[in-house]
């Protein structure tokens, strides 16, 4: 007869398979952390697993430092701290991960390049404001640490398009740096200084928004008309060639507090 265990949900069950764990491993590891060290046996009952299966499910656990056994007849097996069964499971995955680089770099790179294959990158020309707010959104919700915004004009779509990401990225421990010019709309500049570090800039050229140093838009208009036409990429020497300029008008640029 099994007993009954907490059900876990379905964000744990997918995560614990991407570290490597099945669905008969998962079992057992959570009966051992609701019920302590205990049999194989057992644990075959607890966590209905077969009895044919128990042993080589519990040596895969401990292979891969979820488990420890204590001696004895029979032996003893108890649960292993998360933390530390995480960072098993890192440096289990990162050792397998140098080893399929190795492989796949040794056997496939020199085909890539004996064919005389050029790296290619994605650079979308964007027309249109509906058009790149989709792409700006789209972005905004791939940021995760780093966002970088010039904005030397503010449209009210904009600023809605924004607020909502900018106060996801900082609340989740991200940096966010704006920089607008000495036009903007005060209440405008005050609602974005109250989530991210703004500063004045007069004279950009051009507009754009930098996400992680890995995807940069372009943005290319008039105040009056909107966003009219801008230019996506995903190439990392791009983005970062506008980090760095990005960096250099910061730094020449004023805090709000010294208008």
């Amino acid at each position: 007869m099994t007993v009954e265990m907490v059900e876990i949900s379905e964000n744990l069950r997918r995560a614990l398979h991407h570290l490597g764990l099945t669905d008969y491993e998962i079992k057992v590891y959570i009966a051992l952390l609701e019920s302590g060290d205990s049999t194989a046996s057992k644990l075959s009952e607890v966590a209905d697993v077969p009895y044919s299966k128990i042993y080589e499910v519990l040596e895969n656990l401990e292979k891969k430092g979820w488990i420890g056994t204590e001696g004895g007849r029979p032996a003893r097996y108890y649960p292993k701290s998360p933390l530390t069964a995480l960072e098993a499971s890192r440096i289990r995955i990162e050792r397998e991960l140098r080893e399929y680089e190795e492989i796949v770099l040794s056997e496939l790179l020199p085909i890539y390049e004996g064919r005389g294959f050029r790296e290619r990158h994605d650079i979308w020309i964007l027309r249109g404001e509906e058009n790149i707010l989709a792409r700006i959104k789209n972005l905004l919700s791939n940021c995760e640490k780093e966002l970088l915004v010039a904005a030397p004009f503010l449209t009210k779509n904009l600023l809605v398009t924004f607020l909502p990401h900018i106060t996801y990225i900082t609340s989740n421990g991200g940096h966010v740096k704006i920089l607008v010019s000495g036009e903007v709309n005060y209440s405008m500049v005050k609602k974005l200084n109250e989530v991210a570090e703004v500063r004045f800039k007069e004279q950009m050229f051009g507009g754009g928004i930098i996400a992680d140093s890995r995807e940069v838009i372009l943005l290319l208009g008039e105040e009056e008309r909107g966003i009219s036409f801008a230019i996506w990429s995903e190439h990392v020497g791009l983005a970062k060639f506008a980090k760095n300029y990005f960096e250099y008008l910061w730094r020449e640029a004023e805090s709000p507090d010294k208008e």
